[in-house]
């Protein structure tokens, strides 16, 4: 994965685009990728063309058939690595804890071994080692969608 990782990396770096996540799940390779000041359609689509010719043409990269979905992380993003946390200071988040245990609050700080989350009970540090799942939370106004009815 490492392999992968890096190559396909590289060939983003050249289109100005960032590596943020790749997940291979069964057949699917799931690609996120995101650039300075947000990332367009248009954009992600030519990213996607430009990932499956690296793939296609480097056949030990990924040996077998696959999916490809490249995206944008979105508005409720995983936070897997210390770099995603450092992206997402003063957003809302919501961790799970190896523990068992569940914070939500702003992120605060970040540091090499963990972060901060002001929670409405107060500060929480968590350790990075202890994080079994966190995303960032989308807390804006709650719209119908268009076509719905009203209740």
């Amino acid at each position: 994965m490492d392999r992968l990782w890096n190559s396909i990396e590289s060939f983003l770096a050249d289109e100005r685009v960032e590596l943020d996540d790749l997940e291979l799940s069964g057949r699917t390779l799931r690609v996120v990728v995101d650039a300075e000041g947000g990332i367009d359609l248009d954009h992600i689509t030519s990213v996607a063309r430009g990932v499956s010719r690296l793939l296609d043409e480097s056949e030990e990269l990924l040996p077998t058939s696959y999916n490809l979905e490249v995206t944008s992380p979105g508005l409720e993003r995983k936070l897997r690595s210390p770099r995603h946390f450092e992206k997402a200071l003063g957003k809302a988040i919501r961790v799970k804890t190896t523990a068992g245990e569940t914070v939500r609050g702003d992120l605060a700080e970040v540091d090499e071994t963990g972060f901060v989350v002001d929670s409405e009970t107060g500060a929480v540090h968590v350790e990075f080692d202890d994080v079994a799942k966190a995303r960032t939370v989308f807390s804006g106004p709650i719209t119908a969608k268009p076509g719905s009815k009203k209740r």
